[in-house]
């Protein structure tokens, strides 16, 4: 069953038809829905590492369009995202690691996402619960389920992977011991050049070792003080973003042969502006309520610099950004071989 436009975006939908959320010069005709909820993120034409953290809900108006007005964000890549999914996993199964300690943290995952989803798409989800039975109907995957909340064998698939299946989200879970946030389970399938099989059991703090500056800067410590002191259902997000070339959203550390050519050969090809995509992740992060473990959603969103170029401030924007930024930063994030040329197809595009 595919997803309608009736059933999502539609508050950017509404703003869109009285004229409102469109930067001049820019032809909504020309924009598909999910251009215009595009999450863009950049809001000066530098860019330098920094907590950027904001509570969550609150809608960002673009010269697109808008996005952000909701935590869970199904649109219409949602059923191939979750056939993505599923072979990532059939291949290679450490993209899903779980300790038992965490089980109950799982557990407050799916009691606290389904009521959430069901809220916020009800013409095609529902969630009831009576004591620890609970029903969850999903029409977009023509899908109904009993399940018994804490037992993890009414779940087929088991718990963690089921509810990532009804998102197109990756989830990453954090214990809170020690005084230290400590990454303990998780399911990512559609990671930025890391490894969810490497990291699982690290620090928080060692998790983002490898990152240029962000230690120096203090970045990373403050971030983890003030991940510490979030307190239960409490509801913030972040972006952060890299390039991929072509729309691949696995692009982990165990794949690296399959894509790391790519961003050589990819300078010459007269293709450049359909290959090479904005890849931006809007991370979620969640006090669960019952188990204290820090949820962190991680929605993945590809446009290319063609799709990009339609929105004249974010083409002209965006190649200020890649042309002006560090070394150190630009062979981090992996486009220091391609930039020069995607910022010279930026600068002399009209979309």
């Amino acid at each position: 069953m595919s997803v309608s436009t009736n059933e999502i975006g539609r508050d950017t939908e509404d703003a869109l038809a009285d004229g409102t959320g469109i930067g001049s010069g820019v032809d909504p005709h020309r924009l598909s829905a999910r251009i215009k909820a595009f999450p863009f993120p950049f809001r000066e034409d530098s860019y330098r590492y920094s907590t950027n953290v904001e509570p969550a809900l609150h809608p960002v108006q673009t010269e697109a369009g808008s996005w952000g007005e909701r935590i869970i964000d199904i649109d219409e890549g949602y059923l191939d995202e979750q056939s993505q999914r599923e072979d990532v996993l059939k291949r290679d199964p450490t993209r899903m690691q779980l300790t038992d300690h965490m089980q109950p943290a799982v557990w407050d995952t799916i009691t606290t996402l389904l009521p959430l989803m069901a809220s916020t798409y009800p013409e095609s989800m529902q969630f009831q619960r009576e004591g620890r039975a609970c029903t969850w109907r999903n029409e977009l995957q023509g899908l109904e389920i009993q399940f018994i909340v804490g037992e993890d064998e009414s779940l087929p698939m088991g718990p963690l992977r089921f509810i990532a299946s009804q998102i197109q989200d990756d989830i990453v879970l954090l214990d809170q011991r020690e005084g230290a946030l400590w990454l303990d389970a998780g399911l990512v399938t559609f990671a930025a050049d890391w490894s969810m099989g490497f990291d699982v059991g690290m620090r928080f703090l060692e998790v983002h070792g490898p990152v240029p500056r962000v230690h120096e800067e203090k970045i990373i410590t403050r971030a983890h003080q003030f991940l510490l002191r979030l307190q239960p259902g409490e509801q913030y997000r972040r972006t952060n973003w890299t390039m991929t070339v072509d729309r691949r959203l696995d692009t982990s550390t165990e794949t690296y042969p399959d894509w790391a050519q790519d961003r050589t050969l990819v300078i010459t090809d007269p293709a450049l502006p359909d290959r090479l995509h904005l890849r931006v992740e809007v991370q979620h992060l969640i006090k669960l309520p019952h188990s204290g473990a820090l949820l962190f959603l991680v929605r993945t969103y590809l446009a290319s610099l063609r799709e990009i170029a339609a929105v004249p401030a974010w083409r002209e924007r965006l190649g200020k950004v890649i042309e002006e930024l560090p070394a150190d930063m630009a062979e981090y994030k992996g486009i220091e071989r391609y930039r020069n040329a995607a910022a010279s197809w930026l600068k002399g595009s009209e979309g």
